[in-house]
């Protein structure tokens, strides 16, 4: 027993210093650049078959091989990757998820070049660099790890790490070379992941899918040392080797034995879905791109022409129309990655799991395998099945709820491999199982006709979630997120819409396709499947539905012929390149197309002119604006406006200064004949938050009433923006309360609260850039406290955002009429409270006096405002109470005159 303690011991050191290999190069290239290497299984499977073929094919010595691949192609390689795909990334100034994207693009493009230079069948004669046990390779890992730990710690080039990955532009502003940093890292983090492909080749199947995946599956240890501690991630994977290699001494029998066994020989992905689900997530601020252009609808020329091809095939035969049939299936696929990543805008790299739940399902219910119930007709069996993996959606749409950007795409890559590893790749789920075609839909041709229906009425489901005020709200939770919920949306709840309605049709997809295919094939849901699938749709439009077909057609395309990977290479590429059209090229070549048409706008002739006046009569003048209190129309400015120029510090600013001395409304201060001011509608006591032992607050208290304004100013760090996310609910205080009302809203999150009455806008612009100026007032509106339908009218008019407009898509406005859109979108909803951070900012002179007047017009009708200002001449002319905060406390309160002085006063001694 003993004896075989220690062999599986050691047989468990072997696996896990492969994974600790892998964990390191991850971490470093991660620390280094920021990025998570997607493609590090693919630069492990590039360099084993490179050795191979230098030891293998070409006779070379091994020491010769190795040193080439190692210490030539694999640091090279890196260099490369970062020089000519992460670099003008950064220099661009891409989204961390356009990286993202390029990391999985090159993944992609790694495997389908493999694909085509060495086919992809499985190899059995890579060459052994270190013999089949532990010792060697621990050592080589632990010199590894102490190696760049001592590097990290005690040399110069460790220290311009450290810099760098505190704060790139800071550390390029002190004189460090981060291009060299970020290319150190790459060289080290390929060179880590070549050592692992060499290492493992031998004793595992070397072809260009399997050995990629299993290398990403001990992503695992990376992301439980939280991408930043050596030692953590040595020990995780030493840990998790071992065990594995333990379990397999387990034989239990009954029903859990091959749950079991599952779990024992797929220790990895267990760690990896606990890493990813349980664990903190990291870079959670990492964001899908975001289309920043408007949602014009695709020419029905273009539909014309899809309709076409899609009913080519029909007068095809043979193969070609066996191939052909592939196509609408994948399409149904593809859609569903629309509706979660394009309409939603949510990282999801596991679709091909509820592909092949539904392919699954289908064929058990269809068989009267599925526990419970009887044999189903094909067409029943495929309905029920997508109403079973629906609810499925779930494992991905929950962890999306608190996880963004990269943690998200851990969190769905790691469902996907789970189904495919516990679920599509155990015999007792999936062995013998066949799948018929439905009665009457035998033959390919009239298969074919079936799934032009069954892809019309996905078209369909896919079009009404991007129509209406789900529509508004999914493109509103994808262009800001935080925006979306001080708007009112409720992004829980449409995050789980989302993912249900991509899994549903992820499952009525992959049935197709198993039906068409006539049984379950595992290998067609892979997870390495889902990542092309993924970088495939972003590449040509996340959020056009007829990019998605035409990356069907692509994809089943050019895989069709004799040598496959050909797809998966030109999507590779493609995706690389996503950082320069983030739309996709669709989205870029109507933007070209755009500008030359607006460069050659055709004009008429004097006599089509007078042909023109005689059949259409002139346009009436514009309605006359409704007036609004207090001189509020003064922002009812021409809407072809822009921006004068940035705000500065202070400036002297004669009509917010004679507007202080002007009477108060309903929120006026008390004094000689003035109203006591109305009992306060939300206030804040003994608010306490804490950040890594720092006080941000510490007891504050605040109330805010109705017809006045409340000013917050104070030195940066004061706690001014931390008062204003706890009243807001984007930040739970570690103590106090928040009452609306008399109502406790202290554990309420941010959409709630506006549905009550408490909106807010951003120091950063919180605009919708894919919506129109009016439907991003239409989002605050419907989600707003009061629903009332002329509320979008009367608030364009009052900003005067009513012209023409009202009808151009947010992104590319100036600034100025970014702000007043912000302000109508809130002002649509009614609110009871308006939380205002830094309005003025990007604003000039005239903006600035126009928005005063709009704010005192709000205050004298009874709304309670809240201001975060560092401008002290629009404080003086706009607020009733005037807060002062330092250090986590107010420290004085009371009129604006009285305190801005006294500070005037005390910052001139």
């Amino acid at each position: 027993m003993s004896s075989l303690t220690y062999d599986l011991t050691l047989a468990g050191l072997s696996v896990g210093s492969a994974a600790a290999l892998t964990g390191i190069g991850l971490i470093v290239t991660y620390r280094a650049t920021g990025v998570l290497n997607f493609a590090h299984g693919a630069i492990a499977m590039v360099c084993a078959y490179v050795l191979r073929n230098c030891v293998v094919e070409w006779g070379w010595p091994l020491w010769l091989g190795a040193a080439v691949t190692l210490l030539v192609v694999a640091p090279g390689l890196g260099v490369v990757l970062e020089r000519f795909v992460f670099r003008p990334l950064a220099v661009l100034g891409g989204d961390p998820a356009q990286t993202l994207v390029a990391s999985i693009g090159v993944f992609v493009l790694l495997v389908g070049g493999a694909a085509l230079l060495w086919g992809q069948g499985a190899r059995d004669d890579a060459p052994v660099l270190v013999p089949d046990e532990p010792w060697g390779q621990l050592a080589v890992v632990l010199v590894l790890a102490a190696g760049v730990a001592a590097v990290v710690r005690w040399t110069r080039f460790g220290r311009e790490l450290r810099a760098v990955v505190d704060d790139r532009q800071l550390a390029v502003l002190g004189g460090v070379d981060a291009d060299r940093v970020a290319a150190t890292g790459w060289a080290f983090g390929s060179f880590t992941a070549g050592l692992t492909g060499v290492l493992l080749a031998p004793y595992v199947r070397l072809d260009p899918y399997g050995l990629s995946l299993l290398v990403m599956e001990v992503v695992a240890v990376a992301v439980a040392a939280r991408m930043r501690s050596l030692p953590v991630a040595v020990v995780v994977a030493l840990g998790i080797g071992v065990a594995q290699s333990q379990l397999t001494r387990l034989h239990p029998s009954g029903w859990a034995e091959p749950l079991l066994q599952a779990a024992a020989t797929n220790l990895f992905v267990v760690a990896l879905l606990v890493a990813a689900l349980v664990l903190p997530g990291v870079g959670e601020r990492d964001a899908l791109p975001r289309t920043a252009t408007a949602r014009v609808p695709t020419p029905p020329g273009a539909w014309i022409v899809v309709l076409v091809l899609f009913l080519l095939p029909l007068g095809l035969a043979g193969r070609d129309l066996h191939t052909s049939v592939q196509v609408p299936a994948l399409a149904v696929i593809l859609l569903s990655l629309v509706v979660v990543t394009g309409r939603g805008g949510q990282i999801s790299l596991g679709q091909a799991a509820y592909a092949g739940l539904g392919a699954l399902f289908t064929a058990l219910l269809a068989s009267g395998r599925f526990p419970g119930l009887p044999a189903l007709p094909e067409l029943a069996a495929l309905a029920v099945s997508v109403v079973l993996v629906a609810p499925l959606g779930l494992l991905t749409g929950w962890p999306a709820i608190g996880r963004r950007g990269l943690a998200l795409a851990l969190a769905t890559f790691a469902v996907g491999v789970g189904v495919s590893r516990f679920v599509f790749a155990q015999p007792y789920a999936t062995s013998g199982l066949s799948l018929g075609r439905p009665a009457g839909f035998d033959g390919d041709r009239a298969y074919y006709v079936l799934e032009l229906l069954l892809l019309a009425v996905a078209l369909l489901a896919t079009h009404a979630l991007r129509r209406g005020r789900t529509g508004r709200a999914l493109a509103a939770m994808r262009d800001h997120e935080r925006g979306a919920q001080a708007a009112g949306v409720q992004v829980p709840s449409l995050k789980l819409l989302a993912f249900g309605a991509g899994a549903a049709l992820a499952a009525l997809g992959g049935g197709m396709l198993g039906m068409g295919l006539r049984a379950f094939d595992a290998a067609a849901y892979d997870p390495v499947r889902g990542l092309l699938w993924f970088a495939a749709v972003v590449v040509l439009g996340a959020d056009s539905t007829l990019g998605a077909l035409a990356a069907a057609a692509l994809l089943v395309g050019l895989d069709a012929g004799t040598r496959g990977g050909v797809a998966g290479a030109l999507i590779g590429i493609l995706a690389i390149l996503v950082g320069r059209f983030p739309g996709g090229p669709y989205e870029a070549l109507r933007t070209a197309a755009e500008r030359l048409r607006l460069r050659r706008a055709p004009a008429l002739t004097p006599a089509g002119g007078r042909a023109r006046r005689l059949l259409r009569p002139a346009e009436p003048q514009a309605a006359r604006r409704v007036p609004v209190p207090t001189g509020a129309t003064g922002v009812a400015r021409d809407a072809g406006s822009t921006t004068a120029g940035r705000r500065g510090g202070r400036r002297d600013r004669p009509p917010a200064r004679e507007a202080a001395a002007a009477p108060r409304a309903a929120g006026t201060r008390p004094g000689a004949g003035e109203a006591t001011p109305a009992a306060p509608v939300l206030t804040a006591r003994h608010l306490h938050v804490r950040y890594d032992g720092f006080t941000a607050l510490d007891g504050v208290d605040l109330d805010l009433s109705p017809g006045r304004i409340t000013a917050v100013v104070g030195p940066n760090g004061a706690g001014k923006s931390t008062l204003f996310h706890c009243l807001a609910g984007t930040l739970r205080p570690a103590r106090g309360t928040v009452r609306l009302g008399g109502r406790d809203i202290t554990s309420l999150p941010a959409h709630a609260r506006t549905r009550l009455g408490v909106a807010r806008t951003f120091q950063q612009l919180a605009v919708f850039p894919s919506l129109t100026v009016a439907e991003n007032v239409r989002v605050g509106a419907e989600q707003g406290r009061v629903t009332d339908p002329a509320a979008v009218e009367r608030t364009l008019r009052l900003l005067g955002l009513d012209g023409p407009v009202r009808a151009l898509p947010a992104a590319g406005l100036p600034t100025g009429t970014l702000r007043r859109v912000e302000l109508a979108r809130v002002l649509a909803g009614s609110p009871r409270v308006l939380l205002l951070d830094e309005p003025a900012a990007g604003l000039d002179t005239a903006e600035v006096t126009s928005l005063a007047r709009v704010l005192k017009a709000l205050a004298a009708d009874g709304t309670a405002l809240l201001v975060v200002e560092h401008d002290l001449d629009l404080v003086a002319g706009l607020a009733d109470v005037v807060q002062v905060m330092t250090a986590g406390r107010i420290v004085a309160s009371g009129p604006p005159g009285h305190v801005l002085d006294a500070l005037e006063s005390g910052a001139g001694r």
